[in-house]
């Protein structure tokens, strides 16, 4: 009886179509793979508010924020069609076709596809944020958000994925005779957020206080290294979806039924773990030659900076080729964020230049040299594959430097690029948004009588002047986040 009963059921799904049921399954990983992605901006957000002043850490959420709110809207109606428009306009032989530019705009077909593309560009944007916390005016860094989501990033999809210039479609890879290669976007997300974040640093200037009158840099420690570390990790989980992710392959069809893509997805998942902890043993080394001590929060943001680097190479290249990326790429973050603050003298608060704009260069270029075989063996892709990848960092890198000064340009010059000497020393929580994000240090919940201030000032317990020693202790005692 029992066997009657099961046998339709049985014969139902002996009929199923093979490519349906791959094709369900692919899109159901792709829309959990996007969520996990999109957990990587409460990632951001704890990071950087980890990393700035207690006085400034409702701006740094309201800025996390507003990347995503306005940069996906902004993506859909522009973004996404800026990215086809390029991919046709730098590949020959395609047909310029505004119609299919914006059909994910009518179609339910592509809703899925066009949300995948959407959480890479808000991972972009929010990059920026980071580069230039605790002083630039919230108006002008909306208008740049909204620029990062609607031309800048898109511009460098249809470059790429999008099957413009890089791709082996494209004017310069037919030229070349192979296509750049980077799977998750070790450039095309992190490198450009990276480079914006640098430009954008050096056009709004340094906090005040940053540097000395001789030029020499002071630190200005962040408020909580705990925000910091969880931060980085929430970063890490995400991660798993945005490289993992992209292989959104699950399934496959064929003539003999459906194929679990199990070995391609375990190249993925093994080179970005490996990547993570070699970033991260890295910067813990070198931190500790540096500073006489091993420091957390250098080794969160080597940890960072490996999966940064092995994000355009996880399946491309061997596990030792992924070790080798990622320990090499968190080794330079600490030395590369000194050069960026003491040699160029730009206040990039976050680091985001070393920890995602020359990780990813790093990363992506040496791909060629780390090459895997399908069997899991060593090959060197080839001189036209390095080539390629050079020429691709070079134009990115390029584009994005000059697109962004651009932008912030034509932001300084609508609102004004920074906020003034005195909002800045009242923090921009207060100045821009009217807010207390730690209310329990004032007084009677009043902004105007601060009993212990949060950014190091005096703690006043019993009514009267504290003495140096506890204002020494309380200043040097700023949450704990190092920056030399």
């Amino acid at each position: 009886m029992t066997a009657a009963l099961l046998a339709p059921a049985a014969d139902a799904v002996l009929q199923l179509d093979p490519g349906a049921v791959a094709d369900g399954v692919n899109n159901v990983w792709i829309l959990v793979v996007c969520f996990l992605i999109f957990f990587m901006q409460p990632g951001f957000a704890l990071l950087e508010s980890g990393q700035v002043r207690a006085k400034n850490v409702g701006n740094v959420l309201m800025k996390n924020m507003t990347d995503w709110m306005l940069g996906v809207l902004v993506f859909f109606a522009l973004g996404a069609a800026v990215s086809a428009l390029v991919g046709q306009l730098t590949a020959p032989g395609t047909a310029f076709d505004l119609a299919s530019a914006w059909g994910h705009v009518n179609d339910p077909t592509q809703y899925i596809g066009w949300f995948f593309g959407a959480v890479f560009a808000m991972t972009a944007a929010t990059i920026v944020s980071g580069a230039v916390a605790e002083r630039m005016n919230f108006s002008a860094y909306v208008f740049v958000a909204a620029a990062m989501t609607a031309v800048i990033y898109p511009v460098v999809t249809g470059m790429t994925w999008a099957g413009g210039l890089l791709s082996a479609d494209g004017f310069l890879g037919q030229a070349i005779g192979v296509g750049y290669l980077d799977f998750a976007g070790a450039t095309v997300v992190h490198m450009v957020g990276g480079l914006a974040g640098l430009v954008g640093a050096k056009m709004v200037g340094a906090r005040s206080g940053r540097y000395d009158s001789s030029g020499n840099s002071q630190p200005i420690p962040g408020h909580s290294m705990l925000l910091a570390v969880l931060g980085t990790m929430f970063l890490a989980f995400g991660w798993y979806g945005f490289n993992v992710g992209t292989q959104a392959t699950v399934l496959s069809a064929g003539d003999s039924g459906v194929t679990f893509m199990g070995g391609a997805l375990g190249q993925v998942v093994l080179n970005t773990t490996l990547g993570m902890g070699a970033g991260g043993v890295a910067a813990m080394v070198v931190s500790n030659a540096w500073q006489g001590k091993p420091d957390p929060l250098w080794a969160a943001n080597g940890l960072l900076a490996g999966l940064v680097a092995v994000t355009g190479a996880v399946p491309h290249v061997t596990w030792w080729g992924g070790v080798i990326l990622g320990g090499l790429a968190g080794a330079l973050v600490l030395p590369t964020y000194r050069w960026v603050v003491d040699s160029l003298k730009i206040d990039d608060v976050c680091g985001v230049f070393a920890v995602h704009g020359s990780a990813g260069a790093i990363g992506t270029i040496l791909i060629p040299v780390f090459g895997v075989t399908a069997s899991g063996g060593y090959t060197f892709l080839g001189v036209d594959q390095l080539i390629m990848q050079v020429a691709g960092c070079l134009i990115i890198a390029v584009w994005t430097i000059l697109a962004t000064a651009v932008a912030f340009k034509v932001a300084g010059a609508i609102f004004g690029l920074r906020v003034s000497e005195e909002e800045e020393e009242a923090g921009l929580d207060e100045s821009e948004h009217g807010v207390s994000v730690y209310p329990e240090f004032t007084a009677g919940g009043s902004r105007d009588s601060p009993a212990v201030s949060a950014d190091g000032g005096e703690v006043r317990t019993d009514g009267g002047l504290a003495d140096d020693a506890a204002v020494d202790a309380s200043a040097a005692d700023d949450g704990g986040v190092s920056d030399e």
